[in-house]
């Protein structure tokens, strides 16, 4: 029955089905049940008038009534009448199809009014509320807290007001009888306290108290998690037995001569754990899939270099992919030295790679000659064959798709270990959600040393004294950068705004013999390249920028980071931005300049960046103003689509669900003692329906 279509639903029929199916992808019995309200409006709740505000929101009123009249003429005619209690008085007002309430109305008679309000002439009044007296409220069986379902503009003009859905869903209960098979395994319902499935369900859409609303949204939001997280620890562990990943055996010569003779450092602690984290995964026989996570300057590349060094040590090659060609010429750079001197070949391949140079390292890939390949999306190219891919690490993940990823893995038969790499902190409800599938490892200390960057923030009427700053910073050595935003919607303004600026600020800097650069997105890679290299070098003290220097920049001497138009920036952004500096011996500084007028929301970011240099909680803060889809991008979110859940709100749960979906997966994985059978039942339910394992990728 619940696979019927709604429009043998009495109160629907074809055209309103259709308008469901346009409208909100309502097809079923089914899909309208698991259309759940997303408020409830608390009927046994009284407003005194002097307390009406101008809100989108109903409300309820006790008064009695006088002036009851009607006036105008012609189609302007209304049924007026005031309604009073002690605190004031308010105007209610029927414009049609008032005939049968007129002889109804009774001055000194109680009343319980329920409707919105509006202000006109500086005056509350509320139009068409609904009305009935005390004694009327007491006969009828009355639903005290009243649902209120998501609908569309479209709907609402033709007819799906908040009483027509919840007609429908009293309609649809009385066809369907309450009988549903029950998802959770009866020992987690015991354990955790939850209600049974049809009471849920009949009281997420008729709550019979507050406490059994509760219960309900508690139940229904833990089965959705649930069923999510035994989705994601499945795949995980499915993967683990079936996909075959290479055997690296061997720590040797080039891994232990680099951690010996050559790493410059002492490894963090945190550094220490992850590396172990992935020298057992590639140890195992089971393909490698695992994220790390690691704050701005924590140390992520040395961890990817050495464990580029365990594929190589065991007659691997390795590679390494970022999502701009800055922060690949960084990486290339930055382990090209290192590489050099354990004589390994290493190689740089982006858009910009002349053919001849092409040639040669597709020649060497084959031949197994060229040991590490850094570069862009050029990578994942037809042409680019390997030898024998072993290792392959993504930085910044969350700029490449899925299928980008899923290239990655037909780069060999068996596929790569995969290693993927952000250092944009995410929650661990986000993770536990978009990269559940994945292991995950934390570098959450920073190497000794580098100390943290005091952020201020100034508006731009101290721009003067700012730059007095830089200039006195910088005749005593140091270097800064300057940032504006990108105004998304026109290119030409942002390089207009951005030369107009580096103009005013070349004059003030000249006159102390302060040489100035600029970059910006527009340059030729060679352009920008150069200009980056002049800035490395101390040929220019200040750079003016956009936000390509956002990754993959790294001047230890550069300790002032000044974000013109900070309130432009999300705190992503402007973290990252922070990031390059505070890399050297100087004590650094990030400036956030705003106007003085502030949105909540960017005050909010601005104060979060001054209080806090901890990645993670600012990534905590982010999610909370941003949402889920904004962060990771809506195009890889298909699994943040939830119908009653939340993973801001409901993260301690979420947590929960994944604990018992793990326990019951690690006693029982293919779900086949008879207690799990429902759960495998809906499990492949709701994989057919969802295609999210094609999702994930």
């Amino acid at each position: 029955m619940l696979q019927s279509s709604v429009k043998y639903l009495p109160g629907i029929g074809a055209v309103k089905a259709e308008l469901l199916a346009q409208e909100l992808n309502i097809y079923t019995y089914e899909d309208l049940l698991n259309h759940f309200p997303f408020r409830y409006i608390d009927r046994t709740k009284y407003y005194q008038i002097k307390d009406i505000r101008l809100a989108n929101t109903d409300i309820q009123i006790k008064g009695k009534l006088k002036d009851i009249q009607e006036i105008g003429s012609g189609r302007k005619k209304r049924l007026t009448a005031t309604l009073y209690d002690d605190t004031g008085e308010v105007e209610l007002i029927w414009f049609k199809n008032y005939q049968w309430l007129q002889d109804k109305l009774k001055t000194d008679t109680l009343y319980i009014i329920y409707g919105k309000p509006n202000l006109f002439n500086r005056k509350f009044n509320i139009a068409h509320p609904e009305i009935e007296t005390i004694e009327e409220r007491e006969k009828k069986t009355f639903l005290k807290l009243q649902p209120v379902y998501p609908s569309t503009e479209k709907l609402t003009k033709k007819g799906f007001t908040n009483r027509f859905w919840t007609k429908i869903m009293g309609q649809l209960f009385k066809e369907i009888n309450l009988n549903f098979k029950e998802s959770i395994p009866d020992d987690i319902r015991q354990e955790l306290k939850l209600i049974d499935k049809n009471k849920a369900i009949f009281n997420i859409h008729f709550p019979q108290s507050l406490a059994w609303l509760q219960a309900a949204q508690t139940r229904l939001k833990f089965e959705e998690l649930f069923y999510l997280q035994l989705q994601l620890l499945q795949k995980n562990l499915e993967r683990k037995k079936k996909i075959k990943g290479h055997i690296f055996n061997n720590i040797g010569h080039y891994f232990n001569r680099f951690y010996q003779d050559i790493l410059p450092f002492e490894l963090t602690t945190a550094q220490k754990r992850v590396i172990k984290d992935i020298r057992k995964d590639v140890k195992s026989g089971a393909q490698m899939n695992r994220l790390l996570q690691g704050d701005v300057g924590s140390g992520k590349t040395i961890v990817a270099f050495m464990s580029m060094l365990m594929a190589i040590d065991n007659g691997f090659q390795a590679t390494l992919m970022a999502p701009t060609e800055i922060l690949a010429q960084q990486h290339y750079q930055g382990l090209k030295q290192f590489a050099e001197n354990l004589g390994l070949n290493i190689k740089l391949l982006t858009g910009s790679t002349k053919k001849k140079e092409r040639n040669e390292i597709a020649e060497n890939l084959i031949n197994g000659n060229l040991h590490i390949l850094v570069g862009t999306h050029a990578i994942l190219e037809d042409v680019v064959r390997f030898k024998n891919l072993g290792l392959a690490i993504i930085d910044e993940q969350h700029r490449f798709g899925v299928a980008q990823r899923a290239k990655m893995w037909r780069k060999n038969n068996p596929p790569p270990h995969m290693l993927v790499m952000t250092a944009t902190p995410i929650p661990r409800t986000l993770a536990m959600t978009h990269y559940g599938d994945l292991d995950v490892s934390v570098i959450d200390e920073l190497p000794p040393g580098r100390k943290p960057v005091t952020t201020l923030h100034r508006y731009r009427k101290d721009k003067l004294k700012v730059f007095e700053f830089i200039k006195h910073e910088v005749q005593n050595g140091r270097q800064a950068y300057i940032v504006f935003p990108l105004i998304e919607e026109s290119k030409t303004l942002d390089y207009q705004n951005l030369t107009d600026n580096y103009e005013k600020i070349i004059r003030f800097f000249k006159d102390s013999g302060i040489n100035t650069g600029m970059v910006h997105g527009q340059m030729k890679p060679e352009d920008k390249e150069t200009e980056m290299q002049k800035f490395k070098n101390n040929d220019t003290q200040v750079l003016v920028a956009t936000t390509v220097i956002e990754v993959g920049v790294d001047v230890p001497n550069a300790n002032i980071m000044l974000i013109e138009s900070a309130e432009r920036f999300g705190l992503s952004q402007l973290h990252q931005l922070r990031g390059r500096v505070g890399r050297g011996a100087a004590k650094s500084y990030c400036i956030l300049m705003t106007d003085y007028k502030l949105s909540q929301e960017a005050r909010t970011r601005i104060e979060t960046m001054v209080a806090t240099n901890n990645g993670f909680k600012i990534a905590e803060v982010d999610l909370k103003l941003r949402g889920p889809g904004n962060i990771l991008g809506t195009q890889q979110s298909g699994i943040m689509r939830f119908r009653i859940a939340d993973i801001i709100k409901d993260a301690t749960l979420m947590h929960t669900a994944r604990h018992y979906a793990y326990r019951l997966l690690k006693d029982d994985f293919l779900l086949q003692h008879p207690k799990n059978r429902n759960v495998k039942y809906f499990l492949e339910k709701q994989i057919q329906k969802t295609g999210f394992w094609n999702l994930i990728g």
